[in-house]
């Protein structure tokens, strides 16, 4: 019997599998280190370092927001592998860039004036590096795997990705405060990815050749327009870009959270994102189990509700911990998991993650079987552009939010009254879906 782990002793999945792992790893240790360092070794107030980490979402998702719609023209119409091997070479280049920035401001050198400037600018390149690696790992998978081994290699990358995030995570919790370490494992992981890519096999275009259109905004309208069309996709891709509306708004407050409300280190605010993405990969398993391999969005409207309890309960949690605990000195991990709520807060965070991996995992599954193949990678494109705009969005709301003086806490609050709206949207979409299987019933 075909077993998915037989996919790991085959050139035409190995490389591919790889260089997805080191750069999602890659990608993670550096966004993480830098935040972490930045708003526990540079700033000393809750409000800068909320805007920091607000600006730091924003200028990443930024580059999925204007070049989305080029990235998934490119992956349909030209060789995905070839696009990959440019790519990775040209993160090396970005990491450099990365790396002196986590330097200088490691040495105190320039910090406000240069190199901030050149960590947000190696970030926002890591977006655009992000951008066109994206829609690729899709779109090429029926390409270079038989028609029943593409469920098991879309789960194999899936579930490397979870781990190359935890192992990201953990990595930069570890090396906020040893910078130079960091900006030299960067920099060498850079490496290794382009190597590893390499390796990947020619994947040319499987479509019939069409004009490229380099216009950001035409054909990103184009591109979104098309996928309205399709009840489904469209409820979908609404669905998921309000859902990451709600975890940019989430994700900004945590460490300047972690640091000021539960008084943790950075090591605690990285234990805090691997709870994370632990939860998520929990929770797509779950979900497929539940949903036995059928792409539905029936579980989602109840997923995201149960989200929004346990986000509610995060609050009430942070609440207690704030108002029981003097000491001002920051904590680390051993000394934060002594205090009896610790477990509340990591459990709480857990279960958010659950039932969100939960909600959003299948709504992905739509995107790509909802479509005729040859425009998979398009319509995976449509949808980072909606969600990559909602997630900017979800940061300026948190930015909002930070300067009219609401506390971190009660933010939280506010996200789990989001969630009500992602509620409204898996209703819809999961109405859209039984609507089309009637039509096609009734079709046969």
């Amino acid at each position: 019997m075909f077993t998915s782990t037989h996919l790991l002793k085959q050139r035409r999945f190995l490389p591919l599998f790889c260089t997805q792992l080191l750069n999602a790893f890659n990608d993670n240790l550096y966004k993480t280190t830098m935040v972490l360092f930045v708003v526990y070794s540079v700033y000393n107030s809750p409000d800068a370092e909320t805007v920091f980490s607000g600006a730091a979402s924003a200028v990443f998702i930024l580059p999925f927001f204007l070049l989305s719609a080029i990235a998934g023209q490119l992956a349909d119409l030209t060789d995905k592998a070839r696009i990959i091997r440019r790519v990775k070479a040209a993160e090396i280049g970005i990491m450099t860039v990365g790396a002196f920035g986590l330097f200088l401001a490691w040495e105190g050198i320039a910090v406000e004036m240069l190199a901030i400037p050149l960590l947000m600018l190696a970030l926002f390149a890591m977006g655009v590096h992000s951008t066109f690696f994206g829609p690729i790992k899709y779109a090429i998978l029926p390409q270079h795997l038989e028609k029943d081994e593409v469920l098991a290699g879309t789960g194999l990358v899936e579930a490397g990705t979870y781990i190359a995030i935890m192992t990201g995570t953990i990595l930069a919790g570890f090396l906020a405060d040893q910078v130079e370490i960091a900006a030299a494992a960067i920099l060498g992981f850079a490496v290794i990815g382009y190597l590893t890519s390499r390796h990947v096999p020619s994947a040319p275009p499987m479509g019939v050749p069409e004009k490229i259109d380099f216009n950001p905004f035409t054909s990103s309208w184009r591109m979104i327009r098309e996928c309205t069309h399709n009840k489904e996709v469209f409820y979908a891709i609404l669905a998921i870009s309000f859902f990451w509306t709600i975890g940019s708004v989430l994700f900004i407050q945590f460490p300047p959270l972690a640091k000021n409300v539960l008084l943790a280190d950075p090591t605690v605010a990285s234990l805090f994102l691997v709870f994370f993405s632990i939860g998520v990969a929990v929770g797509s398993v779950a979900v497929n189990l539940l949903l036995k391999g059928k792409v539905s969005s029936r579980y989602s409207p109840v997923s995201v509700l149960l989200m929004a309890g346990m986000v509610a309960v995060f609050y009430f949690v942070c609440k207690a911990w704030n108002a029981g605990l003097r000491d001002t000195q920051l904590m680390d991990v051993a000394t934060f998991l002594s205090y009896p709520l610790a477990w509340a807060v990591l459990g709480s965070l857990l279960l958010i993650a659950i039932f969100g991996g939960m909600f959003v995992v299948p709504l992905y599954a739509f995107l790509t079987t909802k479509v005729p193949s040859s425009q998979a990678s398009r319509a995976v494109a449509a949808n980072n552009i909606v969600n990559s705009g909602a997630m900017v969005v979800g940061s300026l709301f948190a930015l909002a939010l930070s300067a009219v003086g609401v506390p971190l806490a009660e933010q939280v609050l506010l996200s789990a009254g989001m969630c009500l709206v992602s509620v409204w949207l898996g209703a819809r979409l999961y109405r859209a879906e039984k609507e089309a299987a009637t039509v096609l019933a009734a079709a046969k």
